[in-house]
Parts: C-alpha cells; structure tokens; sequence
C-alpha cells in the first residue's frame, strides 16, 4: 500500500526546510527549530503537520512579518525545497502575512516554483480581492509556469483542500486569467485552466459551456485538449450541450452485451466486464459506467470510440479496481454497474462485493 501523505511532513522535509532557512538567515536557530518542528508530529494528520511546522517556524523568527518574508524568499533558493519541505512555509504566509498584501504574495511568488501556493493565497483574495486578482493577472504573464499555474490554480472555485472563497465561486472575475492563459505553452499550466472550468461548470454549467464555445470560435493550438478536460463533469453527468459541444448526440448508441466476468468480487479485488456497444450514426460515442450501491453512485471514464456509420460495433473490456483507499469506504454488499453511452444509461448489471478474503 502506498505511503501515507502524511508521512512525506518528517524529519527530512523539516530538516531541508531548516537548512534553507540557516543559509538565508545566519542567525537562525536551526536545531530549536527542528526538535519543535518534530516534537508530537506523529501524531497528527497531513494538515495538522503542516501547521505545527508552521507553527514551529513562526516561534524561531521572532520578527516584524517584512522581514520574515524577506527570510522565507530568499530560503527557497538555498535549499532543495519541494512541495513537502516547503508547505509549512506556505502556510506561514498564508497565516501570518494577511496584513503585509505585497511582501506575503511576492513571498509566494518566490516559493510556488518548489511548492504550490494554491492554499496559501486563498486569504489574500477574500482579504484583497481586487488587489490580490490584480497580482494574479501580473503572475498570468510570468515567464514561469509555476507562476502562471498558480494564478489559476489559487484562484479555482472549489480547489480541493482549500478554503472556499464566496466571490469566486461567481463566474466572470477570473475569466481573464482563463482567457490569458488558456492557449497557454504549457500543459502544466492549460490542465489548471481545465480544471478552474470544470469547477466553474459545477455551480454555473451554462458560463462555463458558454465561455469554451467562446474559446472553440476564437481557435488555438489546444483549445480540443482543454476542452474535453474542462467539460469532463458535465460529460460525466450527461449534460445535452456538454456531448453537443464535443459532437456527441445524446442519448445515442445502444449496448447489445454487458459481461461480468463473475458475479461477486471480494474487497482488495478487480471485477473485470466486458461491453458491446452498437451507434445510432455516425459520430462520437462517449462511455462511461456507473458503480451504484445504497446512498452512492460514482461515475467513471470507459471509453471513446469514433462511428462511421449507423451500425458500427465496438467492444471494450475494463476492470474496476475495488483496492480500499483511506478516502473512501467500500462496504461489502450488492452493487449494480450501469453502462452510459452518450449521457444515457444503456445496459445495467448487479454484482456483489463481497468481504476481503
């Protein structure tokens, strides 16, 4: 089983954490630093590591924030910092900065490139807003695409693990970061813009598909690639204008087979199925499949298959993995699989999850 998140907060990030800042700062009490930082950290959760190093960090610089700020910048070259070693110092901006607008978001701007500002700049833009976006249009232009991802990324509606910030789960204030951005020479970068959209879509379906026609008329080198990734919700949730929008037809295609290869398949198991499916016409065929049980119905990619012409058959084989991860809870007990083609359900299947053996 993969390692715990929370275990990459440890030792080595704190210690890598505290040589930059010793190598910024000479007078930098390193080891009281560490034995803090490292103190009860065992005991905690990701976040929580996260802020008790922060925690730590504030304790050993005892000064006005300007100057701090001035440390933490200049540590980000003289150290190997990356995402784990550096988001404690993330989060301290993220805290402490809140009355100091330009020294924290320039601070962030110094650490993004080793590790994501994305959480840390939430306070800003509900503090600043206007003045924070306007930073974030500047960081648009950056030569960096760190710097550019981040000022999608932190500005996304729902960034996962983040705090929500009301005014930006509206559509329009941040769209000319997406417009700046969206044909952007990065992937890195364009896979934020996506996501940012697919939030969007989320909460106002019609913009967000609006806003990607938009895109689509006006052309570019990756509007398809940022497209399809940006309208995967809606694809996912069958929305008429979302297939429309990907020349899909909706509700076309018809499932002639639906083969499980057994009917019960234990915890830590893959239940492997095998489908045929049949176009109306010629165009796109968009597949997705459903596990449904009780108070839970979660949607997953299958495939895409391109039609010549009415009658065309394709035949796909999958297999669901139903691996416990500490997200999500799988108990034992019946289950049925679902078929979509084109955003309507097609052929439905029952099976049994049945405990670990």
């Amino acid at each position: 089983m993969a390692q715990p998140l929370k275990d990459m907060i440890n030792a080595q990030s704190v210690s890598v954490l505290a040589d930059g800042l010793a190598a910024a700062w000479a007078p930098f009490p390193r080891d009281r630093f560490a034995g803090r930082a490292l103190a009860g950290l065992d005991g905690l959760e990701l976040k929580d590591r996260v802020r008790h190093v922060a925690a730590a960090l504030h304790d050993a610089l005892p000064l006005p924030y300007p100057q701090v700020a001035e440390i933490v910048r200049a540590s980000a070259s003289r150290s190997v910092l990356d995402m784990w070693s550096g988001w404690p110092a993330t989060d301290h901006t993220a805290v402490h900065g809140v009355d100091h607008l330009h020294a924290a978001m320039d601070t962030l701007a110094a650490l993004t490139p080793y590790s994501t500002g994305e959480f840390a700049v939430r306070p800003y833009l509900e503090r600043y807003r206007d003045d924070a976006l306007k930073i974030m249009y500047g960081w648009a232009e950056s030569p960096d695409e760190h710097l550019r991802r981040l000022a999608s990324e932190g500005s996304r509606p729902r960034l996962p693990w983040a705090t929500r910030v009301g005014w930006l789960m509206t559509p329009g204030p941040t769209l000319p970061l997406l417009d700046r951005l969206r044909d952007d020479p990065s992937e890195y970068v364009r896979r934020s813009v996506a996501n940012h959209v697919n939030d969007l879509a989320k909460d106002h379906p019609e913009a967000a598909l609006a806003l990607l026609a938009r895109w689509r008329a006006d052309g570019g080198s990756h509007v398809e690639k940022v497209l399809r990734h940006a309208v995967r919700g809606l694809l996912r949730a069958g929305h008429p204008e979302a297939l429309a929008l990907v020349g899909a037809t909706p509700g076309s295609g018809a499932v002639d087979v639906l083969a499980l290869e057994a009917d019960t398949v234990a915890v830590g198991q893959k239940l492997g199925f095998s489908v045929t499916v049949t176009a109306d016409g010629p165009g796109p065929l968009l597949l997705k499949y459903a596990i449904r049980r009780t108070g839970s119905r979660r949607v997953f990619h299958l495939g895409q298959r391109e039609a010549g012409a009415a009658g065309a058959t394709f035949m796909l084989r999958k297999s669901h993995s139903f691996r416990p991860v500490t997200t999500r809870d799988e108990p034992p007990g019946p289950r049925e699989l679902d078929v979509i083609v084109n955003g309507r359900v097609a052929a439905t299947t029952a099976f049994t999850l049945t405990p670990a053996h």
